[in-house]
């Protein structure tokens, strides 16, 4: 029985990456911000399917709260699983600012900075002595890592670094047999970027034409593609970025 640790898992990729992992028989611990109820509900689907299900607040951006959350994982380890560590980590809480180049505000920047980037480094240290040797990692970047749309800069930038930054893990964690990897999904009906994609008739179409397999991304894309990278069969991958975009600007 493995144990999956995944942030921002009450809505969205988070909440698809939880459900598909429990259909694959992990058990979860899933991070919201301010959607408890909403977490809440995951927790039960979980629990509904025969798995085990705690989930605990946690915000991102608040580095100095850290410590006090890898002390209630430590607790919830104990309490629930009688284990003292998890098998896998799914660093994917975030959110999206659209903003110019030359209009992204300080304040933007350092908020995305501390989301997706200071975030994902300095939580991932903090919970290194509650994973397991020989567990894994996956980071959730995007495909604006790869081909530029306009209004990303600061968010794409601070996905190139999630990239970087999982080779460097990938390598230093090897001793450990800790496997890293990122996954950058496309565009996906989600309510990112305040829904752009899933409500925007134009958009959806204009994104659909670009990408190869001739749709935009759902959320089940990526929950399937994840419980894939962390199965039996991937344990060999390692330090890669994996696309899951269908194809988008090839």
């Amino acid at each position: 029985m493995s144990i999956a640790l995944i942030t921002g898992a009450s809505r969205g990729l988070g909440r698809s990456i939880a459900l598909h992992l429990a259909a694959a028989g992990h058990d979860v611990i899933l991070t919201y911000n301010s959607r408890k109820t909403e977490a809440a509900e995951v927790v039960a689907r979980i629990e509904g399917s025969g798995r085990k299900a705690v989930a605990l607040s946690l915000d991102v951006a608040d580095h100095k709260s850290f410590p006090d959350f890898g002390e209630r994982v430590r607790a919830a380890l104990a309490e629930t699983w009688g284990r003292g560590d998890f098998d896998f980590l799914v660093n994917n809480a975030g959110i999206g600012i659209n903003a110019p180049f030359a209009e992204t505000t300080e304040e933007q920047f350092d908020l995305l900075l501390n989301i997706h980037f200071k975030g994902v480094f300095f939580l991932t240290q903090r919970l290194l002595p509650l994973i397991k040797d020989g567990g894994r990692i996956v980071n959730v970047s995007s495909g604006l890592a790869r081909f530029s749309l306009p209004g990303f800069a600061a968010y794409a930038a601070m996905k190139g670094a999630v990239e970087v930054l999982t080779r460097y893990q990938a390598q230093e964690l090897g001793p450990r047999r800790i496997a890293v990897n990122t996954v950058a999904p496309g565009a996906i009906e989600t309510d990112f970027g305040g829904g752009m994609v899933r409500d925007n008739a134009d958009a959806n179409r204009m994104i659909a034409s670009q990408t190869a397999l001739g749709r935009v991304g759902l959320p089940d894309d990526i929950g399937g593609a994840v419980a894939a990278l962390l199965s039996d069969g991937c344990r060999w991958l390692n330090g890669q970025r994996v696309e899951v975009s269908g194809g988008i600007y090839l």
